[in-house]
Formats: C-alpha cells, sequence, structure tokens
C-alpha cells in the first residue's frame, strides 16, 4: 500500500510539473484554456485525471497482471477507453473488472487486443500519429463555435480513437481529418453528443 501511495504522489507532481510547464515557458496558463475551452465541467476534468489515476495506480497493485499486459487508460466526461494488448481474454477481462470498480467511471470501452504488447517502435508511431491528428483537427476552421481542443485523441495499433463531447457536425469533421492522416488504419468514435 505503500507502494501505491508513493505512485500517486509521484503522479500528482509530475502532473502539477506539466501543468505549470506552459506557464514557465510560454507565459500563459494553458492548462486553464483547455479547461475554459472543455464543454465538460471543471469538476469532470478533474474527476477524468483522477479516474485515470485511480485505474493505473489499482492496476500496478497487481503485479501478476502488470507483468503481463500492456494498458493505457484514457477517461473522457467519465467515459473510460481501454487500449492495448493482454496475452488472454481472461487477463482482459480482469483489468476491465479493476476499472469498473473505480468510482465516477460511467462507461468503459475495453479496446484491448489479445496478444503481446507491442513493441517501442508501433507506440511511437502511435504517438506521431496522434500529434498528426491533433494537428490537423485545430485547422478545422470552418465550424462555427469548434475548438478542436475539446477532442481527445488517443491512437493505438494504428487505431485513432476519438472522445469528446461534440456536435454531429463537429464528430463528421474530426473523423474525416482523422481519416486522412498517414498511417492510420481505422478510426473508432467514441463521442457524446450535444445536440
Amino acid at each position: 500500500m505503500k507502494f501505491a501511495h508513493g505512485i500517486l504522489a509521484l503522479l500528482i507532481a509530475t502532473n502539477l510539473l506539466y501543468g505549470c510547464a506552459p506557464v514557465i515557458v510560454g507565459g500563459a496558463v494553458a492548462g486553464t484554456a483547455v479547461v475554459a475551452n472543455s464543454r465538460r465541467s471543471p469538476g469532470a476534468v478533474v474527476d477524468d485525471e483522477t479516474i485515470e489515476m485511480k485505474s493505473r495506480l489499482t492496476i500496478i497493485e497487481h503485479r501478476d497482471l502488470t507483468s503481463q499486459i500492456h494498458i493505457e487508460i484514457t477517461s473522457y466526461n467519465g467515459v473510460v477507453l481501454m487500449t492495448g494488448e493482454a496475452p488472454t481474454a481472461e487477463l482482459r477481462s480482469q483489468t476491465e473488472s479493476i476499472v469498473k470498480e473505480i468510482p465516477m467511471v460511467r462507461q468503459i470501452h475495453n479496446e484491448m487486443i489479445i496478444g503481446a504488447p507491442s513493441p517501442f517502435k508501433t507506440r511511437a508511431n502511435d504517438s506521431l500519429i496522434t500529434a498528426k491528428v491533433k494537428i490537423d483537427i485545430l485547422r478545422i476552421t470552418d465550424i462555427e463555435g469548434f475548438n478542436g481542443t475539446r477532442v481527445k485523441v488517443v491512437t493505438d495499433n494504428g487505431t485513432v480513437y476519438l472522445m469528446g463531447l461534440v456536435t454531429h457536425k463537429e464528430a463528421d469533421a474530426v473523423t474525416e481529418v482523422a481519416r486522412q492522416v498517414g498511417g492510420v488504419q481505422r478510426v473508432v468514435k467514441l463521442f457524446e453528443y450535444t445536440d
């Protein structure tokens, strides 16, 4: 338990440092701008961060599980996306059961693949795809009131997952932009619609 608390303290400190970096480097409160532009309440933004941290910490406590899987947890408005790999369906289900117990989780999309953990090269390529998709989403300027920072982009094994609170028109535009990015194998929409 002390180990988990130490990890939690480290994660909180890291998040705080990353949150302060834009202030120090850019001279503006970028973290506040993201919250201000979000359709989520500030409380929901904090809840999502809490869900992600608690999920990771709880999974880490299951060392037999942690040593066998690769997992990424993303939460948006209480909707959790689980990506990564597990060698068996049982381990995949066990991981989902752990995440279901985290308070404030409304829904889970378990997109973990049955297989060996992906190599570093694949994960690096996924990060590059995510960055390209985010940049291209920010270029959408022909939809009144749309702000690309409201869309969460996650890439795993070439599959791009899109999350956020958007209109149907915004979702269609974002999906089309994501499909045009090189290296994208598939686009999965996990949006919640505001209209």
